[in-house]
């Protein structure tokens, strides 16, 4: 177990949430359509496939509502107001977690590991939101959310989930960072990311 993740899983979900809603609220009207680092996604698409991974880990913890679409299959069509649309699914994921204690050793999960301690099963959920936000905000020209004071502890989740996930398609092969890499690139190259804008 991660002491310094045991103890601060709050703020990174936090922030991973944050960033999700901030790139959300940064996409330009006519932007919705642009190609992103997810292969064959637009941004819409990225957008209805991060919402519904937060409703799926409110309803792993709740026994609540799953997404009414299956995430990995988005349609690329959001009725109303994106931000709107996110807000729904950030509250759901964040009232979840709020029912969780800090030490639980036991936490439902959306992913096939299956429960995990709550410090790593939090990380999941902040590391979906976060290398989302990245797509979202890279596809549509705006800053990284990736800090590398974010980028630490998801690495640390990642190297301890991401590997069973490729095989179902959820991460691509891990690509070489380079021995000079920060923390925020070390961490998108580990997810099948490269940090440069989409063409």
């Amino acid at each position: 177990m991660s002491e310094t993740m045991t103890a601060s899983w709050r703020t990174l979900l936090a922030e991973s949430h944050d960033a999700l809603r901030g790139a959300v609220a940064g996409v330009a009207p006519g932007s919705w359509d642009a190609a992103t680092p997810c292969e064959k996604w637009s941004v819409t698409q990225v957008l209805q496939h991060a919402a519904g991974d937060q409703i799926a880990f409110a309803a792993a913890i709740t026994g609540g509502p799953w997404p009414s679409e299956d995430p990995f299959s988005p349609s690329g069509h959001v009725d109303g107001d994106p931000a709107t649309y996110l807000a729904a699914a950030l509250d759901a994921s964040a009232g979840a977690w709020a029912t969780v204690d800090d030490r639980a050793e036991q936490v439902p999960v959306p992913i096939p590991q299956g429960p995990m301690p709550a410090w790593l099963a939090a990380g999941a959920c902040a590391l979906d939101a976060a290398v989302h936000a990245w797509d979202i905000a890279t596809a549509t020209g705006q800053p990284s959310p990736l800090t590398p004071a974010m980028a630490r502890p998801l690495m640390e989740v990642a190297t301890r989930i991401v590997e069973p996930l490729r095989a179902y398609g959820a991460y691509a092969a891990a690509l070489d960072a380079g021995g000079d890499a920060d923390d925020v690139v070390a961490l998108l190259a580990y997810l099948g990311r490269r940090p440069v804008p989409v063409s």
